[in-house]
């Protein structure tokens, strides 16, 4: 079975503190778009949603716009920015760089559970 989506039109979307994630979910794969404003921060804007210490999503990860930097629980860090693909597996922080709005698409499927409160 073939599906196609567009991205203008989205299943749902999430809004969260300096940004938000449009989801688009297909047969095997749920997409998403995530737009994160200059001062976004995972750990200060999703955190408080998801009430884990660091972000406990796997990305694989397109930057289409801005720049985004990566901080692992180890400590390892990484930065990506337009055109770039990045894997980043559970267990990191991540926030934007500089004063341009981040623009990042998730193909992992991570989407899926991103931003959303755990049930309790």
């Amino acid at each position: 079975m073939i599906e196609v989506k567009s991205i203008d039109k989205p299943d749902e979307r999430r809004d969260f503190p300096r940004g938000h994630l449009e989801v688009c979910n297909l047969s095997g794969l749920t997409f998403g778009v995530a737009t994160f404003e200059p001062g976004w921060r995972w750990s200060e804007s999703v955190k408080p949603i998801v009430g884990t210490e660091s972000c406990q999503v796997h990305h694989n990860g397109f930057v289409a716009a801005g720049r985004l930097r990566l901080r692992m629980d180890d400590g390892t860090e990484a930065e990506a920015g337009p055109g770039e693909v990045f894997v980043c597996p559970p267990g990191h922080d991540a926030w934007v760089v500089g004063d341009e709005q981040a623009v990042v698409y998730d193909f992992a499927g991570g989407a899926a559970d991103y931003a959303k409160a755990k049930p309790s």
